[in-house]
This record gives structure tokens, C-alpha cells and sequence, in this order.
């Protein structure tokens, strides 16, 4: 059954981002809304933005997504619509499900753009889902969110083809002994604790070992980037930064870094890894490739539709085996997979950047 027949349209779902310098402090309001995150934190953060002229790379790269989309839709003969709502900025996902309501949907996939578990992941993207239906009212479309995808074969194949060509980037002298390093995005321990006993970083550390396999690569490391908040409140560690310290006091000449959490280049990417890490790694004396991420490659448009073609049909999902046993999707809650935990807001990290 193609994807079509089984949905009346399809929702791509992400977090948000300015696209001009008098954009970034609203989204940043609208994103630490009720945290009580102090006035200069998100100065700080609003300069990662200003740096790149006010813009953040997400909603382009996701709109460019949605293009190859539609290309692959139409290369396959299939008729699907595909629209774009975020959580914290234009086109916020309230009006855009009142746009589908409008044009007749009944009944869209929903892909957010998280491969992950854990609340931030998958949990809080069904309360975007729930609180835009609430918004639209009666006649709102049914809103089926697609699986978590950190084990898709598609998504392992552009990671670690990604560390390939970034390995190349790296001085001949010093390619092989160049050291992967996979990053993801910090969370505080608590929200950690309340997903299903750190079912994000488990699956964070699984696909890790599913990309370095493809990869070929025998050692790396698993770390963590991006973190905020007050320095008291402990989150997932070691930090990248600490680490590429660490590296450098044990003589490490390279280092491939791999943005595995990240499924596009937005500012955690661009910003904290291309520019910081950077610099540091400058510092050092280390040699740094930066690995790709998604972006709005054919492979990952691809990937989209597979998921929901899953839904759509019930079949089994395309998945990457390895040798670990497989962190738990967490129990199906109305048809969605996160924990059971994971439906009660709360434990939510402080304001990062995207």
C-alpha cells in the first residue's frame, strides 16, 4: 500500500528557529517560556545566533527537506501532501494543522525531526501533536506520529558515509590515527531518569555502535554537547570540549567528530562544534573533521517515507542489528512510542540553542 492510501498528507514536525535578527529573542522567550532562564543566559545564546545574522539554519534545511520529499513522491507516482509546523517559531504547528483541517486532511503521518526517545525526543512532540489538535477543535485530523529512527539503516549509512568523507578532509599524515568521537545533545540526569532509565542515551550509545560498525571502526568514544542550565544541575557527561582535552593530553593528533544526536546542521552544529570546537581543537594542535549530518540529503527523504509507508501498512521496520541488545521504543502509548513516563511534562532541560 503506497503511503497515499494511507494518509491524507504528512506533517513534518520540528522545533523552530529565527530567520532574522529581530526573530531571535521571541523564539528564545518562546522557547524558555515558564523556566525562569535569567534575562543575560539568553543574550548569551541570542549572540550564537547574531553571529550567523540573526538566522538559524533549521527551518531552511527542513524546507529543503520537504522539497526532496516531494521529488521522491513524485519520482514513486505518488500524491501526498507534506506540510511544515514547529513548536517554538513560524510556522508554529497550530496554524499548520488548522491549514489541513481547512484543505480537507483527515488522517496525516506526523515525522519529528528527533530520531531519538526520551522526553525532549519523542514525548514532548506528542504534546506539540496534542496541543494543536486541541487548538484546531473539532475536525482536527488524526495526527499519527512515525517511529523513533536511530537505528534506520538509511540514517546509519549517511553517518557513516558522512565519517568517510570527513576522514578524507583530514592531513594524510595523520588520517589513521584520527579518533571518533559521536556527540548528542546533553540533557539534565533527571530528564534522563524519568524516560524509561535513560532510554535517550542508550539509544544514543547503540547507534553509535551501529555507525562506527558500518563505518569500520573499532574504538570511539560517546559524548555529549550543548549543555546549559545552572552549573549545579548535573547532565549527561563528559562534555565534548573536556574530552577533546583530554584527547589532546594523550597525544591524539585527529579527530573525526560525529554530530550523531543531530539530524540537520543548526546552530548546536554550526555553532558549537564548527565554531568553538573549532577553535579549541586549533588550540590544541588536533586535527578536526566535523562529520555531516542529514540535512536534506535524497537518503534522508527517502527514510521519511519508508516510515511512513511503515505506518501506513504495518509492516515490519527496516532496522540495523547489532551486537548489543536493542534500547526499548518503550511501551505503545494511543499508537506512539515513547515510555509511559514520558507522558508526564516536567523533568525538561533548560534553554540550549537551535
Amino acid at each position: 500500500m503506497p503511503p497515499a492510501t494511507a494518509f491524507d498528507a504528512l506533517l513534518v514536525l520540528s522545533f523552530g528557529g529565527p530567520e532574522g535578527p529581530d526573530q531571535v529573542m521571541p523564539f528564545l522567550e518562546n522557547v524558555t517560556r515558564g523556566r525562569g532562564i535569567p534575562p543575560e543566559r539568553l543574550a548569551s545564546v541570542a549572540e550564537h545566533y547574531l553571529h550567523f545574522g540573526g538566522v538559524s539554519p533549521i527551518n531552511g534545511i527542513n524546507r529543503a527537506l520537504i522539497e526532496q520529499i516531494r521529488v521522491e513522491l513524485a519520482e514513486r507516482g505518488e500524491q501526498l501532501p507534506v506540510y511544515f509546523g514547529n513548536r517554538n517559531w513560524h510556522p508554529f504547528v497550530e496554524d499548520t494543522v488548522a491549514a489541513m483541517k481547512s484543505d480537507g486532511v483527515r488522517r496525516a503521518a506526523v515525522f519529528s525531526t528527533s530520531a531519538w526517545g526520551g522526553y525532549s525526543g519523542c514525548a514532548q512532540y506528542q504534546e506539540d501533536i496534542a496541543r494543536a489538535r486541541g487548538a484546531v477543535g473539532e475536525g482536527a485530523p488524526e495526527l499519527v506520529k512515525l517511529r523513533q529512527f536511530f537505528d534506520h539503516p538509511l540514517l546509519v549509512n549517511m553517518f557513516a558515509d558522512g565519517i568517510a568523507a570527513a576522514a578524507a578532509t583530514l592531513p594524510e599524515s595523520v588520517r589513521g590515527q584520527a579518533r571518533l568521537v559521536f556527540t548528542a545533545h546533553s540533557i539534565p540526569l533527571r530528564a534522563a531518569d524519568r524516560c524509561g532509565a535513560d532510554l535517550y542515551a542508550r539509544q544514543v550509545r547503540y547507534a553509535a555502535s551501529l555507525v562506527a560498525a558500518v563505518a569500520g571502526y573499532d574504538d570511539y568514544d560517546v559524548v555529549w554537547q550543548s549543555r546549559s542550565g545552572p552549573p549545579q544541575v548535573p547532565w549527561l557527561e563528559p562534555d565534548v570540549g573536556d574530552h577533546l582535552s583530554v584527547l589532546a593530553q594523550s597525544g591524539t593528533a585527529a579527530v573525526l567528530v560525529c554530530p550523531l544526536g543531530f539530524v540537520a546542521d543548526h546552530i548546536e552544529v554550526v555553532w558549537d562544534l564548527d565554531n568553538e570546537l573549532s577553535k579549541q581543537a586549533e588550540e590544541l594542535g588536533i586535527a578536526l573533521a566535523r562529520v555531516s549530518t542529514p540535512d536534506a540529503q535524497p537518503r534522508f527523504a527517502q527514510l521519511v517515507l519508508e516510515l511512513v509507508e511503515d505506518a501506513g501498512t504495518g509492516r515490519q521496520p527496516a532496522r540495523v542489528l547489532g551486537s548489543q541488545p536493542v534500547p526499548a521504543y518503550g511501551s505503545s502509548v494511543n499508537g506512539q512510542f515513547c515510555t509511559a513516563e514520558c507522558q508526564i511534562s516536567g523533568a525538561r532541560p533548560s534553554a540550549g540553542s537551535r
